[in-house]
């Protein structure tokens, strides 16, 4: 068996043991992250309807004129999703980090969403 694959499974088991708990609703979605090698992703997910609420990324317009690397990157993007779920009437989400490690990027795009007014 390949390294990929076998990283890809060991992910997809803790990301299944984490949604046995964790679950949105609409007024606590559920904010979950994807990080790709490059880019960082982060959507508010309200489960009982299965539709996203809010989202952001580290691909929007704003983002690409500015040159930082991918730990400030998820910090602004964690930002911009508090700005966009307040504005939205969001104020609590419930945090999936989706089977990564919280630390790095995922630990700085959590951090500065509190910081811009989410609670989770």
């Amino acid at each position: 068996m390949a390294i990929k694959n076998r990283k890809e499974e060991r992910r997809n088991s803790i990301k299944k043991r984490i949604r046995k708990i964790v679950r949105g609703s609409a007024d606590r979605p559920r904010m979950t992250v994807f990080r790709s090698n490059k880019q960082i992703y982060v959507q508010l997910v309200d489960d009982d309807l299965g539709r996203t609420v809010v989202a952001a990324g580290s691909i929007e317009k704003e983002m690409e004129a500015v040159k930082v690397n991918k730990i400030e990157q998820a910090r602004m993007v964690g930002k911009m999703i508090a700005e966009k779920a307040i504005a939205a009437g969001i104020a609590e989400v419930v945090f999936d980090r989706n089977g990564y490690l919280y630390h790095g990027r995922v630990k700085s795009l959590a951090e500065a969403a509190r910081e811009g007014g989410l609670k989770f």
